[in-house]
């Protein structure tokens, strides 16, 4: 039985479906364990996943190590059984002291065999996850029965929040409250257009945050790596870039240019785009202005709305390190805080 190394990927979003689909096309039967809660200290977050295979041989951590024993064991019985499992370990429960998770947490393992149903769900979860699409594997846990759902077309207030904060777990959904949500969000991005002193500030925040951040300029007096050190930075035209770049439903646009040719052409399209806040500097005499010369572009006034100006929350700010700030809390906010 092989151990988890400490930098084996432990959800999804690493090689685990591609490892999954190599095995079954082998030959082998496949079970798939995920974390479905947690409590306490845990080892592994909730959405941490572990394949096994009907050789004993697997792949991915659900706890670091202590319980994997227990739940490779579970696994190989669902396999033949061809049956769905939850295991609950806890301080108080013999088999987790057995198992090792003796430090005052709790977990629940959930386990199914990857059918051929699955298979082809997991086969498509591979396709979205390499067009970096932001989706969610729904497990029913009563049948095992999956399905992907992507952030773009979602009825439910329970799965939007999930993707809003990119949290895993038990949900409500089509009246069936016993739905797992594991939530597949490709990396943040950050796309400034104007390499401008309240960029200088704006692209470390976010970077700080957690974002890819590219500056956007293609002008060598200001787009100068001296200015942005460990930013990427696209000389190109603005519009170019973005079209190459393509914005989607976790990128962030924030033209600071001032100059309409630079500015407009890039909000062209990002308005077109998935991104999921586009703002843009400018008093709100300049933004009318922008807008007059948008809708003669032919842009409608529903997607004019997407745009936050003046860029940033109203928090009087004045400095470009507050008016960085003052982006930075907007675009937290909309990401967070979907209407």
């Amino acid at each position: 039985m092989s151990q988890p190394r400490p930098d084996q990927d432990i959800n999804l979003e690493g090689s685990l479906v591609k490892k999954a689909l190599e095995w079954i096309d082998s030959g082998y039967e496949v079970a798939l364990a995920t974390v479905i809660s947690t409590w306490g200290s845990s080892p592994r977050p909730v959405g941490s996943q572990l394949i096994i295979r009907d050789d004993n041989l697997f792949e991915g951590s659900v706890s670091g190590g202590c319980i994997e024993g227990e739940v490779v064991a579970e696994a190989l019985r669902v396999i033949r059984d061809e049956n769905v499992k939850t295991l609950e370990f806890g301080i108080a429960d013999a088999a987790a002291w057995e198992a090792g998770l003796a430090c005052g947490g709790q977990v629940q393992v959930f386990i199914q065999k990857i059918t051929p149903n699955l298979k082809v769900v997991l086969s498509d979860f591979k396709l979205a996850h390499n067009q970096k699409q932001a989706i969610a594997v729904l497990i029913d846990l009563s049948s095992g029965r999956t399905q992907l759902k992507e952030n773009r077309d979602l009825a439910s207030e329970d799965l939007v929040r999930c993707f809003a904060n990119d949290e895993s777990r038990l949900i409500s959904f089509d009246g069936n409250d016993r739905v797992f949500a594991h939530i597949l969000n490709p990396p943040l991005r950050m796309f400034i257009i104007g390499a401008v002193h309240i960029a200088q500030v704006l692209s470390r925040m976010a970077k700080q945050t957690g974002y890819e951040v590219i500056i956007i300029d293609p002008r060598d007096t200001w787009a100068e790596a001296v200015r942005f050190p460990d930013i990427t930075i696209d000389k190109r035209w603005p519009s170019t870039a973005l079209e190459e770049l393509s914005p989607n439903s976790r990128t962030a646009v924030v033209t600071l240019c001032h100059d309409p040719k630079l500015d407009d052409p890039a909000l062209l399209v990002a308005l077109n785009s998935d991104a999921f806040y586009i703002g843009s500097l400018g008093s709100r005499k300049t933004h009318g202005k922008r807008i007059e010369r948008l809708k003669l572009e032919g842009v409608s006034d529903e997607l004019l709305a997407r745009i936050k100006a003046p860029v940033g929350l109203n928090i009087g700010a004045r400095t470009p390190a507050e008016i960085a700030l003052s982006i930075m809390g907007q675009v937290t906010e909309t990401l967070r805080r979907p209407q």
